[in-house]
């Protein structure tokens, strides 16, 4: 299992990358965050819905009510344009990101 502050600045990438496939809601995007991590990461619902209302208020995502459910229509989070690109530009961050950390790994390990 991967520590929750580990994951912490990498949250709304994972957000935004999820919504760029397409729109959804917050228990299935947490659900997706699982299963694409092979259950090892598991977002807490506060954290996820802190992340949705900071990714709005941002204008990186809209949100708007879908189906009902049980009387109550289940709210859904769509990406925006400035949040597509935001996304590249942090998919870009990470790359280089990851390049500089593996270059640390292969020193330690070398």
């Amino acid at each position: 299992m991967i520590s929750s502050d580990i994951m912490r600045g990498y949250n709304d990438i994972i957000i935004l990358s999820i919504l760029n496939s397409e729109d959804n809601y917050g228990y299935a995007i947490s659900q997706t965050i699982e299963k694409i991590s092979d259950g090892n990461y598991t977002i807490k619902e506060t954290t996820l819905y802190s992340a949705l209302n900071r990714l709005e208020k941002k204008g990186y995502i809209l949100s708007y009510d879908g189906t009902k459910t049980f009387g109550r229509a289940r709210t859904y989070f769509k990406i925006t344009e400035l949040g597509k690109i935001y996304l590249r530009e942090k998919v870009e961050e990470w790359k280089l990101t990851r390049e500089v950390i593996n270059n640390f790994m292969e020193e330690y390990n070398g």
